[in-house]
């Protein structure tokens, strides 16, 4: 059981650390009072206000959210495939690798792609439990390819394995293991066959920066992956789409306004030119992203009301990934319980558990809102305290 959230994390940081509640809000330039409505458990804390806060304390942002959450994983079992990941990631240059199996280009291909259908599904269990077989085999692959052209093929394809991998720890709340996966990746993404997979590199590892509280060097990779970015075809559209994007959510995180706006304004016009939610380097980039980036980049922008109010209206189209639903259903709680309205932030959680049931469990977030909503009702609800128990908190 989750018994202590990231509010009162903070405040037993803090006071081991010698500083006072004003020392804390100057260091990590947030206001005090956020700093005690946050300890206080009266606002939940943002992920922008959480990595500001750690790096302030310096100490890890798991420190505070308390991931991954393993009794909660292990409700549902064993996960399969966690344990020989951080293996292979831990070997870096040094991955044993296995004999692969016949025509492994065309076999491997098939197998990437269907694991990114399990992830987009919400079923990065049975991803996971996969995906170290797949990279030592494509590593095995790569000792035995005899032409440039065959390595090249299999670079790419290492390259989706350990985009793939970042995911699965992200997903999983395995933050640590988030940067040596994009390590990886980027050492294949140099021998490529595809020359984006090096930009996106870069946008990723923005994404474990912001993470951190280093959001302009997190920017400046993503300019240098945008330019890196040529053409004007689907895929390229939604790369770059998809960098600007993280440029708008980063930017926002940092508390640059005007350059979150700008990275938004410039995914808007790219989205025009996409036929909805485009599959490409797994960015469903389109129209309905961009929407659900903008919600997002409001709530950042200290306008919870107005985010509550946009990302409820939203439409978004069926065919977008349940994960990424989710996680705009999880934003729009936050943004309605920030608004004074606790009960429509439960109404919203519920929505995000209805279309991406595991990631909602296990997103720090929602045990945050969770909390929020519990210390604003004067009176705990069915719904309320189901959902509590779902997540295995302890309030």
């Amino acid at each position: 059981m989750d018994t202590s959230g990231v509010g009162g994390r903070i405040a037993t940081k803090r006071k081991l650390a010698g500083l006072k509640q004003t020392q804390l809000a100057q260091k990590a330039t947030y206001s005090v009072s956020l700093v005690r409505a946050v300890e206080q458990g009266r606002e939940p804390a943002s992920p922008g206000f959480i990595a500001a806060v750690a790096r302030a304390l310096g100490i890890e942002p798991e420190q505070l959210t308390g991931t991954p959450y393993r009794d909660t994983i292990e409700e549902d079992g064993p996960l399969e495939g966690m344990a020989e990941l951080r293996t292979i990631l831990a070997e870096g240059p040094y991955v044993r690798a296995v004999e692969p199996e016949p025509d492994t280009p065309a076999a491997m291909t098939a197998e990437l792609d269907h694991m990114y259908v399990l992830y987009q599904s919400d079923k990065g269990r049975q991803a996971l439990k996969r995906l170290p077989v797949v990279i030592r085999q494509l590593h095995g692959a790569l000792h035995a390819a005899t032409t440039d052209t065959e390595r090249a093929q299999i670079f790419s394809l290492l390259s989706i394995a350990y985009v793939t991998a970042e995911r699965l720890c992200r997903r999983f709340g395995f933050m640590s293991l988030t940067t040596p996966a994009v390590d990886r990746l980027e050492w294949a993404a140099h021998q490529a066959d595809d020359p984006l997979y090096v930009a996106q590199a870069k946008i990723k590892r923005c994404r474990i920066l912001m993470y951190l509280d280093s959001t302009d060097v997190g920017l400046s990779l993503v300019e240098q992956g945008l330019d890196i970015i040529k053409g004007g075809d689907e895929p390229a559209l939604a790369l770059r789409g998809n960098g600007h994007l993280c440029g708008a959510i980063a930017a926002a995180r940092g508390r640059k306004l005007d350059v979150a706006r700008a990275h938004l304004e410039e995914a808007r016009k790219l989205a025009l030119r996409m036929n909805g939610e485009s599959d490409a380097y797994g960015t469903l980039f389109g129209p309905a992203n961009v929407g659900i980036h903008s919600c997002a980049v409001e709530m950042e922008a200290g306008d919870p009301g107005k985010a509550a109010r946009e990302g409820s209206a939203l439409h978004l189209p069926r065919q977008i990934a349940p994960p990424r639903a989710g996680h705009h259903w999880q934003d729009t709680a936050r943004a309605w319980l920030l608004s004074g309205q606790p009960g429509k932030a439960l109404d919203a959680l519920n929505t995000a558990r209805r279309v991406a049931t595991q990631q909602t469990r296990l997103h720090p977030g929602v045990r945050e809102t969770l909390r929020g909503i519990a210390a604003a009702e004067r009176r705990r609800t069915e719904s309320l305290s189901s959902f509590v128990d779902w997540v295995g908190l302890k309030l």
